[in-house]
Parts: structure tokens; C-alpha cells; sequence
């Protein structure tokens, strides 16, 4: 097979068949009938399993993975990818913020720098103040406490060679950050600035930006545990000076420091950086917790369509 188009459902219902379409004919323009589309139900609360699945029954080229539950954005594009069997896959949002249409011309990119992905970058990023600058210092966070230069503004689509997805689907992760996954994967990537349309709300909530920031800088750095080494001793050598202080104040000058302000402000202080560093290091043993229990980050209940082994 030589194309794979893969796309996650979630309340997609209203771009769903629009999608297969329009996802159809690009294929079709590039590879004429040999094509796929994997479309992975990611526990969509409204109908978008039953129309995908009425899809996949008049059209040979879908397949619709069925995920016995909401996992999240992240493990279903796993997924996806890991049904994917054709020689280049293109992957994607399904709600139409971006274009079926790019695959024509991410394509010929591929083909012209003969390179193994490209990928949308926004020259903008969409939305209101707030989604733009929560989305800007997020990549900023993360580029500086983990080392990795991801690209900002950076969208889902890209399309990617068969050899750079095999080995992306490698990494074997509970809890998959795809940006930083893709970035780790290497290869040669390159950017293609698209414009990306607004068409719905996003999910991504500031409970779940923040989550994902801890997920994501977590599992690719232990820059969090050498911070608490250094302001460990940092603190340890601040006491030390002021103990020394204290003690040539009482030996010299005869006079007691006194007020309790400043005790109990250092009482408060060093409680909250000691539960704060254990909490920084609750979430890492957390995550090996998970890791070593080794369960599927998706359970699929059921597959929709054809099938190639």
C-alpha cells in the first residue's frame, strides 16, 4: 500500500464524512487507489463512530479503529500510526482546522528535498490572546527545562516515510508526548508553514496544558530532580552562613537575636520547598510506577473495515 491516511474522532460527528472525502480525493490525486484511511475513535461522546462506520461499509479504503474508552489525543494518533501500513503516511486532525488538501503539497516537499517528514507550522498561531500565548510559553518551558529545540507553532499534519513511522511506534511509552516524540525519533525533518482554520473550540483546556507540561517535561528531562539538588544545597549553604553568623553575633556582641518573625518565615519556607520536592519526586516515581506495570496505553474493542496483515 502506498498511502495511509490517519486522523483521531473526537466530536467529530459534524466534519467526519466531509473529512473522508476530501481525505479521499487527495489520496486519490497522488496514488490513485491505493490508499487507506484509519480513522481511531478516541471514546467520542456524540456519533461519530456510527458515521465513520457507515463509511468504512460503503468505502473499502476506511478503516475505523474503536478504542474501548477515551484515552487521549496523544495515544490515539499512536494508535493510529500502529494500523497504518502504507509506505507513506499522512497524519492529521479530523475536524478540517487542517487541510486534506496539504498532502499534495507536503508530498511533493518530501519528494524534492527527499527527506523523511515534513510537517505544518503555523506562521501564526490560531486562536484568541490567551490560546497563543499559553501555547508560546509552553514550547518555551519545555525547550528550557528539557534541552529540545521544538519547533513552535507546530500543527499535527505531517506526512512521514515508512521507515521514520516504524520507527516511531518503537517508543513504547504509558504516557506518549508525540511532539517530543517525533523530535526524538530524528531523521531528516522539514517545515511546511500552513495557515490553520478554526472551526470548533479546542479541548485543550488549561487544567489539560498544564498536565501535558508536566507529562511532557517529565518524561523527556530530569532537569526538575538536579534543580532540587542544586536549591538543596543551596539552601543547606544559606543555613550554614547564617549559623555562622549567629553564633559569632552571640559570642561577640553578647546580644540574642530576637522576634520570631524570621524563624517562622524560614519554618514556612523550607516546609513548602520539602513537600514541593517531594511532590516533584512523587510524579517520577509515579511515572516509573507506570511504566513498569507495563499496560497497553490503548485497548482497542473493535476495528471497522478492511483489514491488510
Amino acid at each position: 500500500m502506498k498511502l495511509s491516511v490517519v486522523a483521531s474522532l473526537y466530536q467529530s460527528a459534524p466534519y467526519v464524512e466531509e473529512f473522508c472525502r476530501r481525505a479521499g480525493e487527495a489520496a486519490r490525486q497522488l496514488v490513485g487507489p491505493d490508499y487507506q484511511i484509519v480513522l481511531v475513535n478516541d471514546g467520542s461522546p456524540d456519533e461519530s463512530l456510527e458515521l465513520a462506520a457507515r463509511i468504512a461499509e460503503s468505502d473499502a479504503h476506511v478503516m475505523v479503529v474503536d478504542l474501548s474508552r477515551n484515552f487521549g489525543h496523544h495515544k490515539a494518533m499512536m494508535t493510529g500510526l500502529v494500523h497504518a501500513h502504507g509506505e507513506r503516511i499522512f497524519l492529521l486532525d479530523s475536524d478540517l482546522e487542517e487541510e486534506p488538501e496539504w498532502l499534495v503539497k507536503f508530498s511533493e516537499q518530501l519528494d524534492r528535498d527527499r527527506c523523511d517528514v515534513v510537517y505544518g507550522v503555523q506562521e501564526q498561531r490560531k486562536g484568541g490572546g490567551w490560546e497563543r500565548w499559553s501555547g508560546r510559553w509552553f514550547y518555551r518551558i519545555f525547550r528550557a527545562l528539557t534541552g529540545f529545540a521544538l519547533p513552535e507553532n507546530v500543527v499535527t499534519a505531517r506526512l512521514m516515510t515508512r521507515r521514520y513511522v516504524d520507527a516511531l511506534v518503537r517508543h513504547d511509552e504509558r504516557e506518549p508526548f508525540m511532539a517530543g516524540l517525533w523530535h526524538l525519533t530524528g531523521f531528516d525533518q522539514r517545515p511546511q508553514t500552513v495557515t490553520k482554520h478554526c472551526t470548533s473550540q479546542t479541548t485543550y483546556t488549561f487544567g489539560r496544558k498544564m498536565s501535558l507540561l508536566v507529562n511532557s517535561v517529565t518524561s523527556f528531562s530530569n532537569a526538575p530532580l538536579i534543580g532540587i539538588f542544586y536549591i538543596g544545597v543551596a539552601i543547606s549553604l544559606g543555613a550554614g552562613a547564617y549559623t555562622v553568623y549567629l553564633t559569632v553575633h552571640w559570642l561577640f556582641l553578647a546580644e540574642p537575636p530576637d522576634g520570631w518573625t524570621s524563624v517562622m518565615a524560614s519554618i514556612w519556607l523550607l516546609s513548602g520547598l520539602v513537600i514541593s520536592f517531594i511532590g516533584v519526586v512523587g510524579i517520577y516515581l509515579s511515572k516509573i510506577f507506570s511504566e513498569t506495570k507495563r499496560r497497553p496505553y490503548t485497548i482497542v474493542r473493535r476495528v471497522y473495515g478492511k483489514q491488510d496483515d
